[in-house]
């Protein structure tokens, strides 16, 4: 018996892939930037996912390289790896 169902999101890949394809459709203000409510807005109310697994997400693609994090927090860029991603 199974009580609850599959998150699409648990699996760290998915979300991190999902929040590169969410920063890839924002457009970049100054310098590239993303904000980081552009990205985790869309991905905790728009696609009902946990905030445990937004940062599971954001962790990994920064882990591989695909975004850069502000020291602040505020914001996010692709770094060459993640731009690459979508060329």
């Amino acid at each position: 018996m199974k009580f609850a169902a599959d998150r699409p999101y648990a699996d760290p890949e998915a979300a991190a892939r999902k929040l590169i394809e969410i920063a890839n459709s924002v457009e970049a203000v100054q310098d590239g930037r993303i904000h980081i409510e552009l990205l985790n807005g869309p991905f905790l109310f728009d696609l009902n996912g946990m905030p445990a697994e937004y940062s599971a997400g954001l962790k990994l693609a920064i882990d591989r390289g695909w975004l850069w994090k502000h020291e602040s927090g505020t914001y996010v860029k692709f770094t060459q790896v993640g731009a690459e991603l979508f060329a």
